[in-house]
């Protein structure tokens, strides 16, 4: 007779609140990235700008982003969760509000620098909050699960608001989410619990924050030149260097300071730091592929960006298998095997993808992108739970801010790694869409070689877990956090 599943118990209503609130922000953040993708062109229009100045204007976010959200998930940890959750969703609402008000590109640059910057806060607030008020195991993994599934939906569904709201013009891409956030931010007012203010032994870390943020950054513009092809790599090599001599320089002021912004032994848990590069990897190659993708549906093949979003709505199936089919797979199989088939599900479909011709229809490529969106639930769901697992509450910040760095570092590494291979080779080429469609092809690898380096990083983890059941006298190990801690506890 086999083994029961262990089953979530059922939310009380003021939970349920609680994660719709929080998950109203997740999908508010998915939602901005996506509507502005495909309002680029037409504010690139609309307002002059240059072809580099557009392209600011979705790197501003990103380094916003990625500069700032190692920082902000401890200063959750650090200031308070709702506190933080807040005040940077009110900065978020401010600043995308001002974004459709812009009239230089400059403007409107800055204003996606701070919107940025208030996601970096926000967003791993909003998950250390799910962290520390769902009990560890499986109540936890279904709302981080759902979570999840809910930054996806936000952006597939972006993606086809973005093309509607650019028809009546761009600048309803950023009043639209100030609407939600404005909602988002009364309903959390009521259904955010007030915290104790966390005790602080020592004063705040400034010089180890500095240090922080400024690696992040440089780090994050190295990547961000990279898709200006050569006349940016010079620029590149300088800010990485910066960039890792600034991470050298945090590491020793963590080692010296009495009250450290990162303790740097949980930097040493093996399965995080997987689960981490995970992420980065998965998070990368979907966004490397999602953006080679609407390159080729735009350019290639003639599309509108209305109907370019219509075609990639498939790739939503992930918000509705994430919260549905993902927890019982993880139930019964554990995190590590139900990220390992996502990568794998992951694998097939930008391999399926690779010979699609000038002029196949949209059925030849439904395969493809269906596939892409269960590997996204699959995946990036059980990467999250994988995250934050066995970290203790006064962490949880720091944990999700480590999180949220690696996947914004992964979409800017998957973007600009396929940006600069297609670049390079079309270079070389005479323009003729033969030419073109090889120059997809060739950058559709760079994809490809992330999933199959993250599928090998989790397996890794697989066969580590493996080794240590057989030590223990070959009993498998417990598959949840839930199981585990019972079995602490029966012991005790």
């Amino acid at each position: 007779m086999s083994a029961a599943v262990p089953t979530a118990p059922a939310l009380p209503a003021r939970a349920w609140a609680l994660l719709l609130v929080l998950c109203g922000t997740i999908f508010l953040e998915g939602i901005d990235v996506a509507m502005l993708a495909v309002a680029v062109p037409s504010i690139r229009v609309d307002l002059g700008l240059s072809t580099g100045a557009a392209s600011w204007v979705m790197s501003a976010y990103v380094l916003g982003y990625a500069g700032f959200t190692l920082l902000g998930g401890r200063a959750a940890d650090l200031l308070g969760r709702r506190r933080m959750f807040l005040t940077w969703l009110t900065v978020f609402l401010l600043f995308s509000g001002l974004g459709g008000f812009a009239t230089e590109g400059w403007m409107l640059i800055v204003a996606r620098f701070v919107t940025g910057v208030a996601a970096a806060f926000m967003t791993p607030a909003a998950m250390s909050l799910i962290t520390t008020s769902y009990e560890e195991g499986p109540q936890r993994n279904k709302a981080l699960l759902i979570f999840a599934g809910t930054a996806a939906g936000g952006f597939s569904l972006g993606l086809v608001i973005g093309g509607l709201l650019t028809q009546l013009g761009w600048r309803w891409v950023f009043f639209a989410p100030v609407l939600l956030a404005a909602g988002l931010l009364l309903a959390a007012v009521r259904t955010v619990p007030v915290e104790r203010r966390p005790e602080r032994t020592g004063g705040f870390d400034l010089p180890g924050a500095g240090a922080a943020a400024g690696a992040m950054l440089l780090l994050a513009y190295a990547i961000v030149r990279l898709e200006h092809g050569a006349d940016g790599w010079g620029w590149s090599a300088g800010a990485f260097a910066a960039g890792l001599l600034l991470v050298t320089l945090f590491v020793v002021i963590e080692r010296r300071t009495s009250s450290p912004l990162v303790r740097l032994a949980l930097l040493r848990r093996a399965s995080m730091i997987r689960a981490d590069l995970g992420a980065l990897l998965f998070v990368g190659s979907f966004f490397g592929f999602q953006f080679v993708l609407t390159l080729y549906l735009q350019e290639l093949r003639g599309w509108s960006s209305l109907q370019t979003a219509l075609a990639l709505v498939v790739m939503g199936v992930d918000a509705v298998l994430a919260p549905t089919l993902t927890p019982r797979l993880v139930n019964r199989y554990g995190n590590a095997r139900v990220i390992l088939g996502g990568f794998v599900l992951a694998i097939a479909s930008y391999g399926l993808f690779l010979p699609i011709g000038l002029d196949q229809p949209y059925l030849v490529m439904f395969p493809a992108l269906f596939l892409t969106g269960a590997a996204f639930a699959l995946a990036y769901g059980p990467l999250s739970i994988a995250a934050t697992d066995g970290v203790p509450d006064a962490e949880q910040g720091l944990a999700g801010g480590l999180l949220h760095t690696s996947t914004q570092f992964g979409s800017a590494v998957g973007i600009s790694a396929v940006t600069a291979v297609y670049g390079a080779v079309a270079a070389g080429t005479d323009g003729s869409a033969e030419a073109t469609q090889a120059a997809f092809r060739t950058a559709l690898v760079v994809p490809v070689v992330m999933v199959v380096l993250g599928a090998l990083i989790t397996a890794s983890g697989l066969r580590t877990d493996r080794q240590k059941a057989g030590g223990s006298g070959g009993a498998a190990a417990p598959d949840t956090a839930g199981e585990l801690r019972a079995a602490a506890g029966a012991r005790s």
